[in-house]
């Protein structure tokens, strides 16, 4: 998945994530508060309010709330316009009644940054700044319009001019940082959300296929002894039976048919991985399992072992989903982004196990080498302009994928370039450097104990 698909589901779903009753309930206590703050002001510090007017404009909070309450079910959750209509109808009616109670003056003008908050964290970039600008302008608007604070006698409480306009600026500065701010978070989250369930999802299928295959090297197995009869029996039949009659003839058959199940089983079986026999296979073995699908896609895939692992004391490993389908992502990124050569180098020493997958493509930019693994990245971006791959965008969720799944196995990953890569020289690339300790993925082979009998699969 790419940044593109990324910012299309932010885009389209997230202002889903809001309930109206979420939004109501917010009210509600904007309501309360903003009618305590009218009591205390008029009975504990006696100013002079316009009583009527602020109990109407409160009053429209409280009928929106229950025109909400009753036209909506209290768990609808708000498209991008409804959203976009409720907080804009709360910026109005806090800049109703701020105009009412001195305008900037008044201290509660803070309030006015809590709709843009909410919008920064679920509602889409373009609604968001509607709303942004729509509170900038109420607050201009009220640095040069409102109704003065009077006190019990008469005497205006008005702030000095240049504490307005300090004020004005510091409010505009707040609805932009603040927005931004919460906005870049709440991405962030999203993206990380998106791409975790999309490695959780990843293994799951790659689970699934191992126990699939776990079913159909049961079947294989079980079915074995059952057809072997129906062969022999057939054959028996076809002897004894003469030549030319229908039921010679349907002896044929059956024997054909159980030849057929057969080879169906066997090449299903070849599928299936997952039997109790291959639960732990070689070291090689694994990765060029992990490696297959990209074997065939037109570039040399060569594997190696490194100098100083001896081929014949190449360790067991458990066959963990984690792994192949970490390592497949990496060999299929390998291939995507070379010129003729991926090259796998495997090595292991009594502490660690390692893989190193190099191609002679352009490698990474340095730009992004500290950020590889991160879910959604745009795409890679290369230093020189000869781009053979202009406009890809498959550098973030996969990797991200990989790299999680692989570090759930104990693995850790480094990420490097061959060398400089010029126009005349093509022999860089990008390395992938996967290690991990001998302890955590190893399988004892001394543990090895008789399988039995195949168990029923729940």
């Amino acid at each position: 998945m790419a940044q593109a698909s990324s910012d299309a589901f932010f885009a389209n779903q997230r202002s889903n994530w809001v309930r109206i009753r979420t939004l109501v309930l917010l009210r509600w206590v904007a309501v309360i508060g903003q009618s305590a703050a009218v009591v205390v002001s008029l009975y504990v510090f006696n100013l002079r309010l316009e009583v009527g007017l602020i109990a109407m404009t409160i009053g429209a909070a409280v009928l929106a709330n229950i025109f909400s309450t009753f036209l909506y079910p209290e768990n609808r959750r708000l498209n991008e316009g409804e959203g976009m209509m409720m907080m804009g109808f709360d910026l109005l009616q806090l800049g109703v009644l701020l105009y009412l109670t001195g305008g900037l003056s008044n201290p509660f003008s803070l309030l006015i940054l809590a709709p843009v908050t909410i919008a920064a964290n679920v509602l889409p970039a373009r609604s968001t700044i509607l709303l942004g600008l729509f509170a900038i302008l109420i607050i201009s608007a009220l640095s040069q319009w409102h109704i003065q604070l009077l006190t019990g006698t008469g005497f205006p409480l008005e702030l000095p001019r240049l504490f307005i306009f300090g004020f004005w600026v510091s409010l505009v500065t707040g609805i932009i940082f603040i927005g931004l701010y919460a906005r870049q978070v709440t991405q962030e989250m999203v993206s990380m959300g998106e791409a975790l369930a999309a490695t959780q999802m990843a293994l799951a299928r790659e689970q699934k296929l191992t126990d699939l295959g776990g079913v159909v090297a049961a079947a294989a197995h079980e079915l074995g002894t059952p057809l072997a009869t129906i062969k022999l029996v057939s054959s028996e039949l076809i002897d004894e039976l003469e030549e030319g009659s229908d039921l010679r003839e349907d002896a044929k058959l059956i024997g054909e048919q159980a030849d057929r199940c057969r080879d169906i089983l066997r090449s299903m079986g070849r599928a299936g991985k997952d039997d109790k026999h291959l639960q732990q296979a070689p070291f090689e073995t694994v990765i060029r399992e992990a490696a297959e699908p990209h074997l065939n896609r037109g570039k040399d895939v060569a594997f190696h072992i490194a100098d100083g692992s001896d081929p014949m004391q190449q360790p067991l490993i458990f066959r963990q989903p984690e792994i192949i389908h970490g390592i497949r992502n990496l060999v299929q990124n390998a291939v995507d982004f070379s010129t003729r050569t991926v090259r796998i180098e495997l090595y292991w020493t009594e502490d660690e196990l390692g893989v190193r997958i190099a191609d002679d493509g352009q490698g990474f930019s340095s730009s992004v080498l500290g950020r590889i693994g991160d879910p959604f990245m745009r795409r890679r971006r290369w230093t020189l302009m000869d781009d053979p791959r202009p406009g890809y965008e498959g550098m973030g969720l996969g990797l991200f994928i990989a790299k999680t799944l692989l570090e759930r196995s104990g693995a850790r990953l480094t990420f490097s370039n061959g060398g400089a890569r010029t126009l005349a020289n093509r022999s860089g690339g990008a390395i992938v450097n996967v290690t991990w300790p001998t302890d955590r993925i190893e399988a004892d082979p001394q543990s090895t104990q008789p399988l039995g009998q195949n168990e029923r699969i729940a």
